[in-house]
């Protein structure tokens, strides 16, 4: 086992959240080990298919957006619809276009969202870290015990022989999932409630399935039958397609795959069964993310229903937050609220996608079957009518829900002033605590790209700035300047005088300078050095 005694910080987990707090931190120099069990990635389930927007931009801010999408096996400009239908090859009910933000008609954001297999992120992600030269990944081993005290965290690593080795660190996260050793050691629980009924995932491969399709393609498919509702999607454009069955327990002795997967299309068909998956919905959240110099991020502070497709996602928001963070405070310059704001920052939301969710699960192909759907007389086209304006009122926000993905807010945080005057106009307007508005400056070049590793002043005026940058110095804190004066953004940002977090979230603005930016600088350090 190749890992050194000592370390900054001990990363428990190399799925995308764990990975994505390595990439964070390693970008930012801060020494880590990531322990991960797994020698490879697990390929028999795709898991979370869903980046969004949000996470792209973090994509993009590490320099990988391009490398992303070339292993990408679905490009968002293959399908942007999610369909819903009596069976894959069955009637279309109706369908919703521009989903996920796999398009952006209008232009809040400088990516597109992106589908793929959790996998191939996890690829792209285990070859940047083993890149990163203050990064060590340990595969093939676990994080058994964590023990910590004034003074360091010290953790317990098993390799597979069984042998151990102690790393002592500064700081632990816990990405290490739903059954999470880091959230055992600090006596963190999950709160909240599992779902009852009994779902089951099928990864399967049908070559020649997408060329019997009737309609165009949609990355996502619902299936309303009484045989097999559930939702199901192709996985790459070769022949892997995903399904999930909802009320069917994939672990019952009479269970029939193939079965399923004949009952989910509409017709039997020579398939391969790739693997099974059985699964229940769980809605529950730590009752803490920290205990002293432990963390919890993604899965193992969260777990929701996958409707939505936010999980991931916001897992990844959690490594990032808490990643510059960390890194602030071990570079010296961030203070100790910084570290205390994570949680104030990140359970709200955490909160609000459980909650979007559960409300998202609460109306499923279950919910839908009505009779007469594949009828092609009167009756059913009454049917179907009835039915897709169902659909529309109550699926529609499953698929477009920006506002979540873009425009939450942080509005507990002690990192951020809480008396300045805000804007709810999310998409142009700058507001403390949300997401920088991204305009294009020049082609190819957005308003977000400006935000570097420190944060950013953004200068939409002339005038000058020595006042902060002297305070910036005093404190030690990394701040650049960027003009952006002949723009045209004053008036549509409502700001002439920007600040931006490393994390592209406004941490101030004003129509001119702030009057103290001593006291200002120090409050969004964490209380830092003055």
């Amino acid at each position: 086992m190749k890992v050194p005694p000592t370390t900054q910080v001990v990363i428990a987990g190399a799925g995308p959240v764990g990975l994505s707090a390595a990439i964070e931190l390693g970008h930012r120099g801060i020494d880590c080990v990531i322990v991960e069990p797994r020698a490879e990635p697990t390929r028999l389930r795709p898991r979370a298919k869903t980046l969004n927007m949000r996470t792209l931009e973090h994509i993009r801010r590490w320099g990988l957006e391009e490398a992303l999408r070339a292993r990408a096996p679905l490009p968002p400009s293959w399908s942007s619809d999610v369909s819903f239908a009596t069976t894959l090859l069955g009637t279309e009910i109706t369908r919703f276009s521009g989903v996920l933000g796999l398009s952006d008609p209008d232009g809040v954001a400088p990516v597109l969202g992106q589908q793929l297999p959790q996998y191939v992120l996890e690829d792209l992600f285990r070859e940047v870290v083993a890149e990163l030269p203050t990064c060590t990944l340990a595969v093939g081993s676990r994080v058994a015990d964590v023990r910590q005290d004034d003074a360091a965290a010290r953790v317990r690593i098993v390799d597979e022989t069984g042998g151990t080795r102690e790393v002592e660190a500064c700081y632990v996260l816990g990405a290490d999932g739903g059954r999470s050793i880091v959230r055992d050691t600090i006596g963190a629980k999950y709160v909240g409630h599992q779902a009852l009924s009994p779902n089951v995932g099928i990864v399967f491969r049908d070559e020649k399935l997408m060329s019997r399709l009737t309609t165009p393609p949609a990355v996502q498919t619902w299936l309303i039958n009484d045989e097999v509702p559930g939702l199901m999607g192709p996985v790459d454009r070769t022949g892997t397609w995903w399904l999930i069955a909802f009320g069917v327990d994939g672990t019952a002795p009479d269970f029939d795959p193939a079965a399923t997967v004949a009952g989910a299309l509409g017709e039997a068909r020579p398939v391969e069964i790739v693997s099974i998956d059985p699964w229940t919905a769980r809605m529950e959240m730590a009752d803490r993310c920290r205990a002293g110099r432990c963390f919890l991020i993604g899965d193992a502070a969260h777990l929701n229903p996958p409707f939505g497709g936010h999980g991931l996602n916001t897992g990844i928001g959690d490594a990032v937050d808490i990643g510059w963070k960390m890194a602030a405070v071990l570079d010296g310059w961030g203070g100790p609220a910084l570290l205390d704001s994570y949680e104030a920052e990140r359970r709200a939301l955490q909160q609000r996608i459980i909650d979007e969710a559960a409300q998202n699960m609460s109306v499923l192909s279950t919910d839908l079957i009505r009779a007469d759907l594949d009828a092609p007389d009167d009756a059913g086209r009454t049917a179907r009518t009835a039915l897709a304006e169902r659909i529309s009122a109550t699926k529609r926000r499953e698929y477009f829900s920006l506002d979540l993905v873009l425009g939450q807010r942080y509005s507990n945080s002690s990192v951020l002033p809480t008396t300045i005057a805000t804007v709810e106009d999310w998409p142009t307007r700058a507001c403390v605590g949300r997401r920088l508005p991204h305009a294009w400056l020049s082609p190819g070049r957005s308003t977000l790209d400006m935000v570097g590793p420190e944060y950013t002043l953004l200068m939409l005026d002339d005038e000058p700035v020595d006042r902060v940058t002297a305070a910036a110095n005093a404190l030690t804190m990394p701040l650049r300047v960027e003009h952006l004066r002949h723009s045209g953004l004053a008036e549509t940002m409502g700001a002439k005088a920007v600040i931006v977090r490393p994390d592209q979230i406004v941490a101030w603005h004003g129509t001119g300078l702030p009057d103290d930016p001593t006291s200002l600088l120090s409050l969004l350090a964490g209380d830092g050095r003055v």
